[in-house]
Formats: C-alpha cells, structure tokens, sequence
C-alpha cells in the first residue's frame, strides 16, 4: 500500500508552534516509511474555502515556514480550485437523503442547546429540519431564511482503532448532525477535508486529538461519498500544554515560526522538540530530519499531553550548535562574519545559543577589540612571560604556568586579567583553543593596550 498523507492548514493566520507539530508528525511519518523502502507521499494541501478570512499573506507565510523547517512536500493542492468536486459530493448527499436543510437562526439554536442543558440532556440537534414540510420550508424562505445543510448521522456504532488511541467507539445517535454548508452556502471543513481525503487517497489522517469527535463523524460521511474505510487510519496525538499545565491554544500567537525563526532559532532545534514532545523517546538535538524519521512511529507516542516550554528550545539551539559541521553553517556565517573559518567555527560554536552571535567573535579572533584593562602591571608580567611562536593548543598552560610562578597568582586572579584583555570578554571559549586564532601580534598588541 502506498501510504499517503497531509497536512491542511488554513491561510487564516501564521503558522504556530501546534500545527508546525502536526505538520512535522505526518511529514515524519511519511519519510519513515520511504527510508524503510515504502511508497509515502506528502501532500500539503491548503484549505482556503474560507473567502472572507483568507490572506495570500498568510499562504505564503505558511510556505516560507514549511520550507524553512525542512517540510518539502510531494503533492500540493488548493481547495479553493474543487468547488465543483463540492458540489458533486453535495448534489450526491442529497439525492441519497443524507443531506437536509435546517432554518433555525444561531440564535434559535443556541436556545435550544441552553434548553437542553437545563434539562441535563445532551446538546444534540433534535432534527427539526428533518420534520419540516414543503409548505414550512417555502414559509421560513419567504421571510427571507435560507437554509444550512446538515449531514443525516445512522444510528449505527462507529468504531475504528486509533493509532494513538487505541478502540475508539461512538454512535450516531449520541452524535449531533454535523452542519456541512453554511446558511451563506459556504461548505465547512468537515465536507471539503472528506472530500479531499477521498480522491487525493489518504491513507493515514493524522492529527490532534480535539478532532476525535470529528473523526466518528467524518467515518459516516466517508462511507456515505464512496470512501474506502477498510484502508483508512486515523492517528490523533495530545495537544501541547503550557508549563503551568493550561491549554497552550491561547498563547500561540507569541509561538508563530515567523516570531521563533526571527529569534535566531535553527529549525532543527525546534524539530527535533516538537517531534519529541509526547513521545517516549528523549529530546535531544539532532542536526537533520532523516535521523528523527528513522525511529518514528506513532506508537512512540503518550495519550499523556505534553508541556511546551520556549526556554526549552534555547536550550536545545545551543545543544544544537554544539555539535553542527561547518558546512551545515559556511553559507549562512559568510552572510553574518565572513572570515569566521571551519577552524574558528569548531572553537566558537560551544559557546553560541543563536548561531548570530558568532558575528562578536569575528573581531575577536581576526579583526580588532577594545581590551578590558584593570591591572597593568600583571600584564606587563604576562607580556614577559609570552611564549614566542608557534602556538598550539598546549601554549596557554605553558604562559600561564610561567606566569603563576613569576607572580604568585592562581585561579581567577590568575586566568581572568588575560582573558579579558585578550577577548575584551569575561566568558568563551577555552583559551587553550583561542589563543593560537588570535595569533601572537594580535596578544602582543592587546596586552599592551
């Protein structure tokens, strides 16, 4: 079987750390299957039947942000090009009696729900429109109604084996009728994905588990358009909490990838947590997508809901510099310090958490700097005790082992004065390591500032 999968955002907004996550988690899927040898495809399909609320803007943010962590995709689609394909599976719901039309005004309706509340019933649409005559019908259009559309539930169980979630069963009649067109005839979500689902051939529907209840619904409508249910998975993985625990829904427009990318964050950091998130498997950071699709599966996955925590992924940025080649950074370090060099790279990138901050070694290592001085007559000292060239890794135990013994001091006291008349910092790199990049006429100079 050829796995197919998607990802089906709406250009209503930018793209934030949750569904960057859902995204991550089927285009995972999706690769681990094709490096064990399978057929998998990833379609990115964008869903933009929303007229109103839609924004090119937004369509194009959101490809920028797949494209930037990595997400290329296989097959793309708009479903603002299948507004026919709507109507033929609309046209069909109707003629199979499965699709009837409902007058009642929101606000009628949320009467109703209110009712049913107080009376401790379930809030399930009671099917009114169903019991409508011709002669209601033409009467509420005469005032000027028009209808939504609501989708006929069976009363039959529903039941599928979650990926994630294990049995999962409901029945129609403890379902509400889904609506499907809007009263302004727009279709909604739960039509257009079906549809789409069906004739792109998804295999695998894997999303979060606030779809649940859509899910047993949209089962009905699968098999109510042709769709092949015997070969359909659905996978619904928690929803990401905050670090108190709350609902993390609320605050991500603070976590949108444009605002984390502006921050300095490598996407691999921010893959290799949100991939991890909910998982059994640690969090740690890994420098391309490949080594996190080699081990995944959605039974690695926790029915526990996982807490995102921002600092977290600074923590996993700095992780991540740590251990990144030169070649996977050469092009972007020539944009932000040209003449940091893979020498440079190796010694500087252990202490970087944004990899913009090795523009501050620059001048450090090869241009020039403004010594901290605080004690003159120490470095007169060490300038005396300077090894002449050449430099190696095993100099500055030799100067400062001369040092100590000409001076007495040890320790800070002993270490600190070079360092920031060297570096002008108080922090970095092992000065084993530094000093011979700096070069011997470049301490000379320093020292002597």
């Amino acid at each position: 079987m050829v796995i197919r999968v998607r990802f089906a955002p709406s250009p209503t907004g930018l793209l934030h750390i949750g569904n960057a996550r859902a995204a991550l988690i089927n285009w995972l899927f999706a690769r681990h299957h094709t490096l064990k040898g399978q057929e998998a495809t990833f379609l990115y399909r964008l869903d933009d039947t929303d007229l109103e609320r839609n924004d090119p803007i937004y369509a194009k943010a959101i490809e920028e942000d797949l494209t930037w962590l990595g997400l290329s995709h296989d097959q793309f689609a708009k479903q603002s090009d299948r507004f026919d394909r709507y109507d033929q599976a609309v046209e069909k719901l109707k003629a199979s009696g499965r699709l009837y039309p409902c007058y009642e005004t929101p606000e009628e309706l949320d009467f109703k729900r209110k009712r049913q509340l107080a009376r401790h019933e379930p809030p399930i649409y009671d099917r009114a429109g169903l019991k409508l005559t011709t002669e209601e019908r033409q009467a509420f259009e005469a005032e000027g109604r028009t209808p939504h559309w609501r989708f006929k539930l069976l009363p039959d169980p529903i039941h599928w084996d979650d990926l994630i979630r294990g049995p999962n069963d409901f029945h129609g009649s403890h379902l509400s009728d889904p609506v499907l067109i809007r009263a302004d005839g727009a279709y909604l979500y739960t039509l257009t994905s079906v549809v789409d689902d069906i004739e792109f051939g998804i295999t695998h529907i894997i999303r979060g588990e606030d779809h649940v209840t859509n899910t047993a619904v949209q089962i009905q409508l699968f098999a109510a358009l042709g769709g092949d249910i015997a070969h359909l998975h659905f996978g619904h993985f928690t929803l990401l909490l905050d670090v108190n625990g709350a609902s993390l829904s609320k605050r991500l427009g603070s976590l949108s990838l444009a605002t984390l990318r502006e921050s300095g964050l490598e996407p691999m950091a921010i893959n290799s947590l949100i991939a991890r998130l909910g998982t059994s498997l640690p969090i740690e950071p890994h420098l391309t997508l490949d080594e996190l699709a080699e081990n995944f599966t959605l039974s690695i996955f926790s029915r526990t809901a996982p807490r995102f925590d921002p600092a977290e992924l600074g923590t996993l940025n700095h992780k991540l510099l740590q251990i990144m080649p030169y070649d996977q950074v050469e092009r972007r370090l020539q944009e932000i310090a040209p003449s940091i060099t893979e020498m440079v790279w190796m010694v500087i990138r252990g202490n970087l958490t944004t990899l913009d901050e090795a523009a501050q070694w620059e001048p450090i290592c090869a241009g020039h700097i403004t010594p901290v001085i605080e004690d003159r007559d120490y470095l007169g000292h060490a300038l005396a005790c300077l090894p002449s060239e050449p430099w190696d890794t095993m100099t500055w135990g030799a100067w400062t082992s001369k040092l100590k013994e000409a001076t007495g001091r040890k320790g800070k006291e002993l270490f600190m004065p070079l360092r920031q008349a060297i570096t002008g910092m108080d922090h970095g790199p092992e000065m084993k390591e530094l000093l011979p990049l700096i070069g011997h006429t470049k301490v000379i100079d320093r020292l002597k500032a």
